[in-house]
């Protein structure tokens, strides 16, 4: 048992410093525009790019786990985040080098976040793997709240390229965590196939359920995680006697990945007890009505936007780890890693559309300089969210 703890313990603790980097750039965003002079087209062109590039690559890297050992993979995907962030750091002087290091650090992640899963699912059996699956997926809030704290704080300190220094720093320590553990050779699949042969993956109804739901899912979480700092310091604009105590947007982020983190472990095991289709369809729907309801509310008390951000930040999380280990275990013996790999390239894929979509909104709807453009930007979020429950459709209702 202590075996098992520490091995989901080494696992989670690499995801949260490779994700270090993850979301520096959206959190420092309001420095961006003013050393930059970005668009906000522009500016969701760089955080979407982060990642297409993990949506282009995360078929071969994480199919590939179903042939070689997912360690070797996820190593590689750690030097790579961190050499990334260190290009960043020390090269990054506008928006056309700014989107070549994070399409590369995009690859980073399709080289870590589902091999690493996939480390743990090898290595981690029994009945119990749906709750282990959870505290991985739950981690990535973990490592966002991270990403935003240490962005803020370094960059606070000692400026921006100095916090992706950090985060360079950070993934190359999760690639010695990984390389110590014991290595073990995937499972041979039941029968032959090619590896970027996905049809199987296609064919298996409950698992595409999930991997469309989650395309959805990942639409809006990420695009909500995009531009929640900017939303915020938009809000901090409109407020005539200022903020006072109240956290500023950085930290608010940071503690948007706390309060997911608890509700995607949670969300899990309410899917456990009450069965994942109903619980993620339900979560899908609250979620839809905060997206389209944020944005507008802007104007009110600074204090209490802050509260609607963590609990849509928590709502938007409740279904993400479920989403994963139900693909997971819909997946067929030997096609885990080509069922992530369609899960990862559909959920990233859309990751990409979201923050790029909601920022030509923002220059459509007046440039983010009202209620009302932030208002439809997020409106947006809330029409492809509704799209997730139709999805669902395709699991049995009994699943848990």
């Amino acid at each position: 048992m202590s075996s098992d703890r520490s091995l989901i313990g080494a696992m989670c603790a690499a995801e949260v410093l490779t994700m270090t980097g993850v979301f520096a750039f959206p959190a420092l965003l309001p420095v961006f525009f003013a050393e930059w002079g970005l668009t906000n087209t522009e500016a969701g062109w760089i955080a979407g790019i982060y990642f297409a590039g993990y949506a282009a690559a995360v078929p071969v890297l994480v199919a590939l786990t179903d042939r070689v050992d997912a360690r070797r993979v996820y190593v590689f995907g750690a030097v790579l985040a961190a050499a990334s962030s260190a290009g960043f750091a020390g090269l990054a002087e506008g928006f056309w080098t700014a989107s070549l290091f994070r399409a590369l650090a995009g690859v980073a992640l399709a080289a870590t976040y589902m091999p690493g899963l996939k480390v743990l699912v090898d290595r981690y059996q029994g009945p119990r793997q749906s709750r282990a699956v959870s505290f991985y997926t739950s981690s990535f809030s973990l490592g966002t709240a991270a990403s935003f704290l240490v962005a803020g704080e370094v960059a606070a300190a000692v400026g921006w390229r100095w916090a992706f220094a950090a985060a360079a720093v950070a993934a190359a320590v999760a690639a010695l965590l990984v390389v110590a553990l014991r290595p073990v050779p995937p499972a041979p699949p039941q029968e032959p196939s090619r590896l970027l042969d996905f049809r199987p993956v296609f064919a298996n109804r409950p698992a595409m359920g999930y991997i469309l739901g989650y395309g959805a899912h990942c639409w809006e979480l990420f695009a909500m995680r995009s531009w929640l700092v900017a939303l915020l310091a938009f809000s901090v604009t409109l407020q005539p006697g200022g903020i006072g105590s109240a956290p500023v947007p950085t930290t608010v982020a940071m503690l948007s990945g706390l309060v997911a983190m608890v509700a995607s472990i949670g969300g899990n095991e309410m899917c456990v007890r009450f069965g994942r289709r109903r619980v993620i369809q339900a979560v899908m729907v609250g979620t839809a009505v905060l997206a389209g309801s944020i944005g507008f509310v802007t104007p009110w008390a600074y204090g209490l936007v802050v509260v609607l951000a963590l609990v849509y930040s928590a709502a938007v999380q409740l279904d993400s780890a479920a989403l994963t280990a139900g693909a997971v275990a819909a997946a067929t013996e030997g096609r885990q890693g080509a069922t992530m790999a369609v899960h990862s390239l559909v959920g990233f894929g859309c990751a990409f559309l979201g923050p790029l979509v909601l920022g030509v909104i923002l220059d459509l709807t007046g440039g983010a300089l009202t209620p009302v453009s932030w208002g439809l930007a997020f409106a947006s979020l809330a029409a492809v969210g509704l799209l997730g429950p139709v999805a669902m459709a395709l699991v049995p209702k009994t699943d848990r």
